[in-house]
């Protein structure tokens, strides 16, 4: 429905009048996460802002009284006068207690954010193009976040998908951030590659991952929920296809989840110990879809002119040791994989066996981790 300027001023006022509810889904204001941090930014926020207020009524009243009882109508002959000490004086000491008014908590505030003493557990945070990467040095959990998969099907043209119809279209992925609540967290946040930012609007702050150097945050979530951010520094091509979704469970729910994870890592192990074509075509579909296919794209079709198509490619259908070597030394704009620890020989050989079996490329061949060893 189109509306010229009067009409939507006429529906502003009327939403105005029928209450809070009609506002629902407008947002005046930052919003208050479930953590500590977002209060604390969110208390000073309005603190500076009836400050500026209270400036502003100050300001404008002065001005509007001298307008209306110093007009010339009222006044024909001005006032001849300069140099009031008094007045500078005032003027001078006022502005300098606002700005110790606003120093003061602020200063607080900041010192309380960047404090990250005292957490119970750390998770490390690494930015990569386009994907995030966390591991929980404590418990030995480490793996990828990537934008789901639906969200990469309807995102790509011609796919035929309408992006209305998948949930949370962009702001999904395929392997979410568990965290407990009530825990104090500290991230540890760098990058692999180029500038990232990690940036969850509900937790109230965001980190720049930059590579070679970590920087600290914290968090301590209050409610169990699921909050979603994305990557907030333009990071390349596809950095709109870079979320985050933080899922925060009761501690005992983390613990259950942890032991899930530790039992898919065993399970994982105990797979590559019989390692067939069917097990390896399971495990390298999933990796194929975290670490290649929104540049591949998910039938190998790639991207003309930026990323070479892999169904029916001699790379993927030729010598085999070649295409190994590719994988882990790297071509072109393709990162090198065999000098990233977190991806392990087993998913490496999986993801290759894959794209060899997949896509119309049947070749047969089966690539076993102990390939990968050899060749790194």
């Amino acid at each position: 429905m189109n509306l010229n300027k009067l009409e939507r001023l006429f529906v502003a006022a009327i939403l105005a009048l029928v209450g809070e509810a009609a506002w629902a889904d407008y947002h005046l204001n930052i919003p208050v996460g479930p953590t500590e941090t977002s209060r604390v930014i969110y208390d000073f926020h309005m603190y500076a802002i009836w400050v500026c207020v209270g400036i502003a009524v100050v300001v404008f009243g002065v001005m509007f009284y001298s307008i209306i009882n110093h007009r010339k109508s009222k006044h024909p002959v001005p006032a001849k006068f300069h140099e009031n000490l008094k007045l500078e004086v005032v003027w001078t000491i006022i502005p300098v207690l606002i700005l110790i008014g606003l120093a003061v908590p602020s200063t607080k505030a900041l010192i309380e954010i960047e404090d990250t003493s005292g957490a119970e557990m750390d998770i490390k945070v690494t930015g990569y193009q386009w994907k995030w990467h966390y591991e929980y040095p404590k418990e030995g959990i480490a793996f990828f976040s990537s934008l789901d998969e639906a969200s990469n099907r309807a995102r790509q043209l011609g796919s035929g998908i309408d992006p209305k119809t998948v949930p949370n279209y962009l702001l999904n992925v395929d392997h979410p951030l568990v965290v407990p609540v009530n825990t104090k967290i500290r991230f540890l946040i760098t990058a692999a590659d180029v500038i990232h930012a990690w940036w969850v609007p509900a937790f109230g702050w965001k980190k720049d991952a930059i590579p070679g150097f970590v920087n600290a945050a914290w968090v301590e979530i209050e409610k169990p929920g699921i909050y979603r951010g994305q990557c907030a520094e333009l990071c390349g091509r596809d950095h709109g296809y870079m979320p985050i979704v933080v899922k925060a469970v009761t501690k005992e729910e983390y613990q259950a989840w942890v032991a899930e994870q530790k039992q898919k890592l065993a399970g994982g192990r105990a797979a590559a110990q019989g390692w067939n074509l069917q097990v390896a075509m399971e495990r390298g579909r999933e990796a194929y879809n975290t670490h290649c296919a929104s540049c591949h794209q998910a039938d190998g079709s790639g991207i003309p002119g930026t990323f070479p198509a892999l169904a029916g490619s001699p790379v993927a259908t030729d010598d085999v040791d070649a295409m190994i070597e590719i994988v882990l030394e790297g071509k072109g704009a393709m990162p090198a994989f065999g000098s990233d620890e977190n991806i392990s020989d087993a998913d490496l050989a999986a993801v290759i066996t894959y794209v060899r079996n997949a896509f119309g490329n049947d070749t047969g061949d089966v690539v076993t981790p102990e390939d990968i060893a050899d060749a790194r």
